[in-house]
C-alpha cells in the first residue's frame, strides 16, 4: 500500500469533514483540460470548466487543500492587495475601471458556491479593517470612497467608541466594518467545491505531483507514474509548484504566514471578543488576522517569512502578539499552530497569463487569495470557453523580477519589509 501524503498538523485539518482519498494517477489518460494543483485557483476553475460541459482531470502532489488554500486566515477579504486605485495610477483609468469593476466578484462567487452545493463552511458576513493610527484611519477613508466609487456598499466607518463594541481590545483608534467580508472554514469549502466538481464528473488525483509539461500543441503533462494528455492545462500550483515553470519562479516569492488556535473558551468569553463574530485584520504592513471559530476558539495569524517556511516556535512567535490584542488571553493554551506559503508578486497584483496559447497560469495573490482565486476560475473557465477579455485584462499588468534575483530577493524583501515595520510602529 503506498503511504499518503498528511495533511499539515493545522486546526482545518482536524475538523475537516472530508478525509477521503482521491486516487494516485498510475496511467495515461485524456481530457479536456488538465489542472496542475488542488488549492482554490484549480478548484475554482475546474467546478466552472464542468458546469460548462468540459472533461475536466484535477492533479494534486499532495493533499486537496495541502497548500495555502487549505491553511489560510479563513477571510473573505475584498478587493486586490494592491487596490484598485494604484492599477489607476500605474495603468490609466480604462484597465483600473475594467479589474476595479471585478474585484469584489470572488466574494460572490463563494456565496454562491455555499448556497448552490450546499456547503457547511462555518460561512459568517463581515469584516473589519481596524486602524491603530490616524494615518491608517485616513487610509481607509480614503478605501471606502474608492470602493465605493465602484459600486461596493456596505461599508461602515468606525470610531474609537465602535469599534471597541465590536472588538474587545484597547489597542485600535478605528476602522472599517465591510458587511460583504466574512469568514469561513477554508478547507471545508475547498472540499465542498471538490464534492461538487466530482458530483459533475470531475476526476481529482492525490500524491501525483507533476514532474514535466509537455509544450505541444496538446499539452502532456506527466506525474511520477502516470500522465494526462490534454486540450488545455492550467498551471494552479501557486507557492507550492516547486520551480516547475522557471519563468515564472523568477517572478514571484514564497511567503510563509503563521496561525495558531487556542484551545475551546468559554462561550461567554468567546462571544466577547468578537461580538458580532466578525473576521478582524489590522492596517499594519505585517498585519495580524483572526476570528472566533464555529466551536469557539480564537483563531489569530500574522507575520510573514520571507522565502517561506516558520520561525523555530510558531507558538512564542504569535503568543506576544496575540495577548497585545486580547490581554484577557495572556497564558491560554494553544491546541494547534501551522504555518504555510503564500505567493508574493513584486507589484502585489496577480499574475495571470499563457505560456503557450493552451497552457494558462494564475498565481500570485500577495496575501489576497481566498476570494481572488474563485474570481480567477470563472475567468478561465470563460477563456477556454471563448470569451478571453477579462482574463486577458490582468495580462496587462507587468511584473518584473524580485531585484537581487533568486539568492537576493529574500534579504532585498526582507529589508524594505522592516523599513515598513518600522513606520507601521511610528505611526508615519
Amino acid at each position: 500500500m503506498t503511504n499518503r501524503t498528511p495533511h499539515t498538523g493545522s486546526y482545518y485539518a482536524a475538523t475537516r469533514q472530508d478525509t477521503n482519498d482521491r486516487p494516485i494517477l498510475k496511467e495515461s489518460i485524456e481530457a479536456d483540460v488538465c489542472i496542475v494543483g488542488g488549492g482554490f485557483t484549480g478548484m475554482s476553475s475546474a467546478l466552472h470548466l464542468a458546469e460548462a460541459g468540459f472533461s475536466v482531470v484535477v492533479l494534486e502532489a499532495a493533499r486537496i487543500g495541502f497548500g495555502a488554500s487549505g491553511r489560510n486566515g479563513g477571510q473573505l477579504v475584498n478587493s486586490y492587495s494592491r487596490d484598485i486605485d494604484t492599477i489607476e495610477k500605474n495603468y490609466g483609468k480604462d484597465l483600473g475601471k475594467t479589474l476595479g469593476d471585478m474585484a469584489f466578484e470572488g466574494g460572490n462567487i463563494i456565496r454562491e458556491r455555499i448556497k448552490k452545493y450546499n456547503i457547511n463552511c462555518d460561512y459568517k458576513p463581515g469584516g473589519i479593517f481596524a486602524a491603530f493610527n490616524k494615518k491608517q484611519m485616513h487610509a481607509l477613508t480614503e478605501q471606502k470612497a474608492l470602493w465605493e466609487r465602484y459600486g461596493h456598499t456596505g461599508l461602515e466607518l468606525l470610531d474609537k467608541q465602535a469599534i471597541a463594541e465590536q472588538i474587545q481590545s484597547d489597542v485600535y483608534i478605528g476602522g472599517m466594518l465591510d458587511h460583504t467580508g466574512g469568514h469561513i472554514h477554508p478547507l471545508n469549502l475547498l472540499l465542498g467545491e471538490a464534492k461538487a466538481f466530482e458530483s459533475l464528473g470531475g476526476v481529482i488525483y492525490e500524491d501525483s505531483k507533476v514532474v514535466h509539461v509537455e509544450r505541444s500543441e496538446k499539452p502532456v503533462v506527466k506525474t511520477e507514474h502516470g500522465q494526462v494528455i490534454a486540450n488545455y492545462v492550467l498551471m494552479a500550483g501557486n507557492a507550492y509548484m516547486a520551480g516547475l515553470i522557471p519563468e515564472l519562479a523568477a517572478k514571484s516569492m514564497p511567503c510563509g504566514t503563521q496561525i495558531v488556535t487556542t484551545e475551546v473558551l468559554d462561550e461567554s468569553l468567546a462571544k466577547s471578543l468578537i461580538p458580532n463574530q466578525y473576521c478582524v485584520e489590522d492596517c499594519n504592513y505585517k498585519l495580524d488576522y483572526y476570528r472566533v471559530t464555529a466551536d469557539n476558539r480564537l483563531l489569530y495569524g500574522g507575520g510573514v517569512t520571507y522565502g517561506g517556511g516558520d520561525p523555530a516556535s510558531i507558538q512564542a512567535f504569535l503568543r506576544g502578539r496575540m495577548e497585545k490584542t486580547f490581554p484577557q488571553l495572556k497564558g491560554i493554551k494553544f491546541d494547534y499552530a501551522w504555518g504555510g506559503d503564500f505567493l508574493l508578486t513584486m507589484s502585489r497584483l496577480p499574475q495571470f497569463g499563457r505560456l503557450t496559447p493552451n497552457i494558462y497560469y494564475a498565481q500570485g495573490y500577495s496575501g489576497h487569495g481566498v476570494t481572488t482565486t474563485h474570481l480567477a476560475g470563472r475567468l478561465i473557465a470563460e477563456a477556454m470557453k471563448g470569451h478571453a477579455e477579462r482574463f486577458d485584462a490582468f495580462g496587462q499588468l507587468k511584473h518584473f523580477p524580485f531585484p537581487g534575483g533568486r539568492l537576493f530577493r529574500v534579504p532585498y524583501t526582507a529589508i524594505g519589509a522592516t523599513y515598513y515595520g518600522l513606520r507601521d510602529k511610528l505611526g508615519l
